[in-house]
C-alpha cells in the first residue's frame, strides 16, 4: 500500500495538523473577526461551531465512503476541497460567507481525516512502530491547536487574521501531489452509503449544539431552545434504531462491544468537551481582561503546547512501563487539577506570569498523557473490515465533544457574565465559570475511564501500547 512509510507518516501527520491547526487558528483572531464582520460574542462560536460540526456530523459517512471507494481517493478529493475552502474563507466578504466556507472545510476535513487515520492503522501493523506513529499522530492532534493559536495571532496583528485560512492553500497543493506520488489505493468494498444514519447524526448534533447557543443567546425560556433540543435528541434516537437496523451501517454498534473502546470514545468526548473550550475562553480573557494582544494571546499558549508536545518523546517508554491506562487516568487528575486552579486564578484576574504560565505548563503535560492512550485504546482489537469506521468514530467524539462542550459552556459564560455584572469584573467572573464548567467536562472523562477501562481485571492485563 505505500512506498516509504515514512513518507506515509509525513503525509497522515501533515493532513492532521491542517485539519487541527484550521479548528485553532482563528482562536486568537475571534476579536478581530468579530469587530472586522460585525459579529457578537454568540456568533462568534459558529466560526468554530460551523466547521466542528461539519466535521463531526460527516466523519462516519467519511469514513464508510473511504471503505466503498478507495481511502486514497477519499483523501485526496478531501484535501482538495479543504484547500478550495480555506480559500474562499480567506475571501469571505461577510460573516455568512465566513460560516459557509467554514462548514464546507469542515466537510472537507470529514473526507480526509478517517482515510489518514486508517492508512496509519493499515501501514503501521507492528506493535512498536504502530505506537510510535500514534504518539506523533497524537502530539500534533494536542499540540496542533497551540500551534494554530500562535500563529493566528501572529497573523492577525502584523497582517491579518485571513491569512491563516490562505496558508492552508500551499500546504494542501503540497499534500495533493504526495497523495497522488506516493499513496496507492486501498482494496473497495462493494455495498452502499448509510445515508439514514448520516442524516439522523448530522441534524441529531447540530440540533443539540444550535439548541444550547440558542440557549446562550435567547435563554432558556425561548421555545426555539427547546425546539431544537427536542430535535436534537429524537434524530439521535432515530440514529441508534437506523444503525440497529441497517444492513452496511456507517456506525458498526459491534465497535461498542468493547467496554475499552467504549471508554476511549467516551473519555475522549467529555475531555475534549472541556478542553477545547479552554483554548476559546483563555485568549478571550487575556485579550479582553489583561489586554494582551493577539500573538501575545497565542505566546501564552506556548507553555502548554511546548509541555505536550514535550510528553511525545517520553511516552513510548512511559507506555511500556506503566500502560496506557495508567497514563491517562494520571493526565486526567493533572487536566482537572489544572483547569480548577486556572479557574480560581482568572477569578482573582491574577497576572498571567507566574501563575497562569506553570498552570499552562501543568494543563499541557496532562494533555500529552492523555491522547495517545485514548487513541491506542479506541484502535485496540479492531477487525479489518471495521478500521475505517473504528477511526472515524475517533473523529466524531473528538469533534462532537469540541462542537457540544463549547455550546453548552457558552450558555454557562453568557448566564455567569449577566451575573457578574455587578461585579466590576464580569468578563473575568464568566470565564472563570466557564473553564470551572471545562473542569467538571474532564471530571466526566475521568470518572467514566475509571469505570470503563480501570476495572480491577484490567489492571493485571498487558498494557495496551
Amino acid at each position: 500500500m505505500l512506498q516509504s512509510k515514512g513518507i506515509i507518516l509525513t503525509i497522515i501527520i501533515a493532513c492532521q495538523l491542517l485539519v487541527v491547526l484550521d479548528a485553532s487558528v482563528m482562536v486568537t483572531s475571534i476579536p478581530e473577526i468579530g469587530r472586522s464582520l460585525h459579529m457578537s460574542t454568540v456568533n462568534l462560536t459558529w466560526v468554530q461551531n460551523s466547521y466542528i460540526l461539519a466535521f463531526g456530523g460527516f466523519l462516519l459517512l467519511g469514513a464508510r465512503a473511504g471503505d466503498l471507494l478507495g481511502r486514497r481517493r477519499l483523501l485526496g478529493a478531501g484535501i482538495g476541497l479543504f484547500t478550495l475552502t480555506s480559500l474562499l474563507a480567506g475571501l469571505a466578504p461577510t460573516a455568512v460567507v465566513l460560516l459557509v466556507s467554514r462548514a464546507f472545510q469542515g466537510f472537507a476535513a470529514a473526507l480526509a481525516t478517517p482515510a489518514a487515520l486508517a492508512l496509519l492503522s493499515a501501514t503501521f501493523t507492528e506493535e512498536k512502530e504502530r505506537s510510535r506513529a500514534i504518539a506523533m499522530y497524537s502530539a500534533v492532534a494536542g499540540a496542533g491547536g497551540g500551534i494554530g493559536l500562535l500563529l493566528g495571532g501572529f497573523f492577525t496583528d502584523f497582517i491579518s487574521w485571513r491569512v491563516g485560512m490562505f496558508i492552508n492553500v500551499p500546504i494542501g497543493i503540497v499534500l495533493m501531489y504526495l497523495v497522488r506520488r506516493y499513496v496507492t489505493e486501498s482494496e473497495t468494498k462493494t455495498g452502499r452509503f448509510d445515508l439514514g444514519g448520516a442524516l439522523t447524526s448530522v441534524v441529531g448534533m447540530s440540533g443539540l449544539v444550535y439548541g444550547f447557543v440558542q440557549a446562550a443567546g435567547q435563554g432558556w425560556g425561548s421555545p426555539g431552545t427547546w425546539i431544537w433540543l427536542g430535535i436534537g435528541v429524537a434524530s439521535l434516537t432515530a440514529f441508534v434504531l437506523v444503525e440497529k437496523r441497517a444492513g452496511q451501517p456507517i456506525v458498526p454498534l459491534r465497535l461498542f462491544a468493547s467496554r475499552q473502546r467504549s471508554g476511549a470514545y467516551l473519555g475522549r468526548f467529555l475531555l475534549v468537551g472541556g478542553n477545547f473550550s479552554l483554548f476559546f475562553f483563555i485568549p478571550q480573557y487575556l485579550q479582553n481582561a489583561l489586554g494582551f494582544g493577539s500573538l501575545e494571546a497565542g505566546l501564552a499558549f506556548l507553555p502548554f503546547t511546548m509541555a505536550q508536545f514535550g510528553m511525545m518523546f517520553v511516552m513510548q517508554s512511559l507506555v511500556r512501563r506503566y500502560g496506557n491506562r495508567i497514563l491517562l487516568i494520571v493526565g486526567l487528575l493533572l487536566a482537572v487539577v489544572g483547569t480548577l486552579w486556572m479557574s480560581r486564578t482568572i477569578a482573582a484576574q491574577t497576572a498571567y506570569f507566574p501563575q497562569m504560565f506553570f498552570l499552562m505548563a501543568i494543563m499541557g503535560i496532562g494533555s500529552g498523557l492523555i491522547f495517545q492512550p485514548l487513541t491506542a485504546l479506541g484502535l485496540s482489537n479492531v477487525d479489518a473490515r471495521d478500521a475505517g469506521a473504528a477511526s472515524g468514530l475517533i473523529n466524531v467524539a473528538h469533534q462532537s465533544g469540541a462542537s457540544l462542550g463549547l455550546a453548552i459552556l457558552v450558555t454557562v459564560f453568557n448566564a455567569s457574565f449577566q451575573a457578574g455584572q455587578g461585579s466590576g469584573q464580569p468578563f473575568a467572573h464568566a470565564v472563570s465559570h466557564s473553564l470551572l464548567g471545562s473542569a467538571v467536562f474532564q471530571a466526566s472523562a475521568l470518572a467514566a475511564s475509571l469505570l470503563l477501562l480501570m476495572p480491577a481485571r484490567a489492571l493485571a492485563q498487558k498494557p495496551v501500547g
